[in-house]
């Protein structure tokens, strides 16, 4: 006899993204990386930013968001932006809730010249990299 599908229905469900990934999985080693190097560019952010406004996206989620396109060769930002509907590792890595909405892919032509015009794009990169180097994550 052919069985039927039940359609889904809405639930609430309580899920901690931490335990969802594997504890060896390499994005937990580069998300320390990140965040020491974030720690490191934290002054440097807030002289980035007006002390009144509207909030913007913080540029750690954005700089997060760019190493996630350069590690999993993500087509474009407005791909990950999709994905981030349903990625549960990239949420989990960008600091992300479960129903928190992705930004929009906008946000980061509006916040790369920011980021450019201060070298701490540049500055996060390198600090990953080096880190990533001194640990023997690197290959040739």
């Amino acid at each position: 006899m052919r069985g039927e599908q039940e359609p889904q229905v809405s639930m609430l469900a309580f899920i901690d993204l931490e335990t969802r990934d594997p504890l060896d999985h390499p994005l937990r080693t580069i998300k320390r990386l990140a965040d020491d190097a974030f720690e490191e560019l934290s002054t440097a952010f807030d002289q980035m930013y007006a002390a009144s406004g509207r909030p913007s996206i913080p540029p750690e989620r954005l700089l997060t968001a760019l190493l996630l396109i350069d590690l999993y060769s993500v087509r474009s930002e407005r791909a990950l932006c999709e994905q981030l509907d349903y990625d549960l590792l990239f949420r989990w890595f960008l600091g992300m809730n479960m129903i928190e909405s992705s930004f929009d892919p906008s946000t980061f032509s509006k916040n790369r010249e920011r980021l450019l015009e201060h070298n701490v794009a540049q500055q996060f990169f390198d600090q990953i990299v080096l880190a990533a180097s001194r640990l023997g994550l690197l290959s040739d």
